[in-house]
């Protein structure tokens, strides 16, 4: 997940053309597309900001989606999560926030705050809500930040949260709440040292 690419994204929330209709912005400027449809070199702006700028610079929706199935097509996956960016059918684009059910929200750039606009062609940066019929293909780049200790250990966290006691180690680790070694509560996640020590401490007064 680039959650830097996500969180610069969200900062530039209202941002907006300079003039209205103009398709003038810093985003195409710095793509050297200014005057042209923004949305990919918003997308390709927030990347770079976040310090993992995409593998194929263009401002074109379909040849970033075309650069990746032929180049690295294991990173084209068909289920949304925050710091993707979603390719819509209708030649749009925009980093994904959340996803629930059969939609899916994103930062988009050159988009309208609502429905009555033009959607691909609206003139800001808006958070929009859209049916994940409507997109295409979901990117999710290589993640080239470092993450810190807090998030790797939380990413672990998360993860073993998620898997099952092994069938071997169940009646064992309630025999060790009954003896009041643990309190058997979330068994899956990861304990340091000093609480191995106090359980072993624990076991051995037992």
């Amino acid at each position: 997940m680039n959650r830097r690419a996500l969180d610069i994204a969200r900062r530039e929330l209202g941002s907006t053309e300079s003039p209205a209709g103009s398709n003038r912005t810093k985003y195409g400027q710095w793509l050297g597309l200014d005057g042209q449809p923004w949305c990919m070199s918003f997308v390709q702006w927030c990347f770079n900001q976040a310090g993992a700028p995409l593998p194929c610079r263009t401002g074109s929706c379909s040849a970033l989606l075309r650069w990746y199935r032929a180049n690295q097509p294991e990173r084209v996956v068909p289920d949304p999560m925050p710091g993707d960016i979603v390719i819509y059918r209708f030649g749009h684009t925009g980093i994904v926030e959340s996803a629930s059910g059969s939609d899916v929200t994103a930062i988009e750039g050159n988009t309208s705050p609502g429905q009555g606009g033009s959607q691909d062609n609206g003139g800001g940066v808006f958070r929009r809500t859209r049916k994940r019929s409507l997109a295409e293909a979901y990117i999710r780049p290589m993640e080239e930040e470092r993450m810190t200790g807090k998030e790797i250990y939380d990413a672990l966290c998360q993860y073993l949260s998620s898997q099952p006691v092994p069938a071997w180690a169940r009646a064992e680790l309630e025999e060790a709440a009954a003896m009041g070694i643990t309190d058997g509560e979330n068994p899956m996640q990861l304990i340091p040292r000093y609480q191995a020590a106090i359980m072993a401490k624990r076991a051995a007064a037992n």
